[in-house]
């Protein structure tokens, strides 16, 4: 997101995804209304600071900060938005004014605001609670188009990874230290998430299809789905059958990782430097937005695989697909539409996606200086996207450590560090076992013990206050 792109919205004018609200010192009502409305349509833009006109006015700047703080915080609180979801205004300057951009993505669920159902549509929002038949019409259209809303009603907490859960946490609250995630249980944070719905047949509510395939152990996966699996394929010299191969069959988390490993293994990534000078991997920009798509906006219920080749020339992409046009994609004038809103919204709040439509401009912006040329997307029930490979690419033979591999141990590893860091300070005097857990705001024990206690211990960093008792319920830690 940038100013050209705010003031192509200003000149654009209101519509059914842009909406200006004046806002010079406080948040109306209104907001919450186009943000219910948004959610249930299409999604859309918010600009605040800005007349219907497309005036800009901006907020007071002695008021900007709290007009973000209560946004964020109205958002977060059933009582105004339910269910609840999580927005991050953005500040910019325009013709020397301060507004707030919010991108709204459209959601894969029914939203109320103040207990009202809003829609959206060219002249605005309107309050559809008293039409039943707009209403149904809502929630068919929504059950129809997203497969992630399948609620399976003999899922419980059992068949989740705790550990998973935790890490999904850390990396939201690595991206944004404020994130509400913060401060949930494990269940609210998959509530707040959207991944708990209510099921239309039987009035209960209900873990969906996302929260499987994001969050679920193995085995639930495959009793979901079957035939689930991403094929990763090398196909250069035998090309019958394969060089090398890796049926993942595992959470959408750990497929992306075990991918892009894939990926890294195979093909090569040239030193490339951008326009501030820094060194950037042209190879994980690439192939981080494709592998993000092939997860986030697969149709789950189609029986058919999802492949990644690398061939001799090209990386073939297939992925199956509810396809909302067909034919080969033209990025000047391709408008994205989320498949699964709740899985794609999962990604980025953990940062393995960025904003709808950003990566498929990063993808054509780099791809050509990668591999010589456009990539090709093709949509069709079976999605296909194609990146062609030189002769150098294809000759380059792997060796040593990824980078993505580097690059999320090095995040793990200074995320665990700063922990340890805060808890040797914070047991200055004896603290308990949950004292600390509390301190670090780290919920998951074991992965406390294991991640975070253990090593400070074996390292003679923590002592134990009852030595020869170690298990003991009255057990303190203390730093030298």
């Amino acid at each position: 997101m940038n100013v050209a792109h705010i003031k192509q919205l200003l000149s654009k004018g209101e519509g059914i995804s842009i909406e200006f609200k004046e806002c010079r010192t406080e948040l109306n009502r209104t907001v919450y209304e186009t943000v219910c409305a948004f959610l249930n349509r299409i999604g859309g833009e918010i600009l605040l600071g800005v007349k219907d006109n497309g005036e800009v006015v901006g907020i007071s700047l002695d008021k900007i900060e709290q007009v973000k703080k209560d946004f964020v915080t109205a958002i977060n609180n059933p009582q105004k938005i339910n269910p609840t979801c999580y927005l991050d205004p953005k500040e910019f300057t325009i013709e020397g004014k301060q507004i707030l951009y919010i991108y709204v993505p459209e959601s894969s669920q029914i939203h109320r605001c103040n207990g009202k159902f809003f829609d959206r549509s060219q002249d605005g929002d309107f309050d559809i609670t008293d039409n039943m038949n707009l209403i149904t019409n809502l929630m068919l259209r929504k059950r129809s188009e997203y497969s992630e809303n399948k609620v399976y009603p003999y899922v419980t907490m059992a068949n989740f990874r705790i550990d998973l859960i935790e890490k999904s946490r850390r990396s939201a609250i690595f991206y944004n230290k404020n994130h509400p995630w913060k401060d949930m249980s494990d269940l609210d944070l998959m509530k707040n998430a959207g991944l708990v719905q209510l099921d239309n047949d039987t009035g209960k509510e209900g873990f969906t299809l996302a929260a499987i395939l994001l969050l679920g152990k193995d085995e639930a996966i495959l009793s979901a789905l079957p035939y689930y699996k991403t094929d990763a394929i090398l196909r250069r010299v035998n090309l019958d059958r394969y060089d090398d191969r890796d049926i993942v069959e595992t959470n959408l988390i750990d497929s992306y990782d075990r991918l892009m490993a894939f990926i890294n293994k195979w093909l090569p990534d040239p030193f490339y430097v951008d326009e501030s000078t820094h060194r950037m991997s042209l190879r994980d920009k690439i192939f981080r937005e494709i592998i993000a798509n092939t997860l986030i906006h697969r149709e789950y219920l189609n029986h058919f695989p999802a492949k990644i080749i690398i061939e001799r020339n090209r990386v073939l992409v297939e992925n199956g697909n509810n396809a909302n046009g067909h034919g080969v994609i033209n990025p000047n004038n391709f408008t994205p539409l989320p498949k699964n809103p709740t899985i794609a919204k999962f990604f980025r709040t953990i940062g393995l996606a960025d904003d709808l439509g950003s990566g498929l401009r990063n993808l054509f912006r780099y791809a050509k200086t990668y591999a010589g040329s456009d990539p090709t997307l093709i949509e069709e029930d079976v999605f296909k996207t194609i990146i062609p490979l030189t002769n150098e690419l294809t000759a380059w033979v792997p060796g040593g450590i990824t980078q993505e591999t580097t690059m999320q141990a090095t995040m793990q590893a200074t995320m665990q560090a700063t922990m340890q860091a805060k808890l040797l300070e914070f047991c200055k005097e004896p603290r308990s076992r949950d004292e600390m857990q509390e301190y670090i705001g780290l919920r998951n024990r074991d992965y406390f013990r294991v991640n975070i206690l253990k090593p400070l211990v074996e390292q003679g960093k923590l002592q134990l206050t009852i030595p020869n008792k170690p298990t003991s319920p009255k057990q303190k830690y203390y730093s030298m």
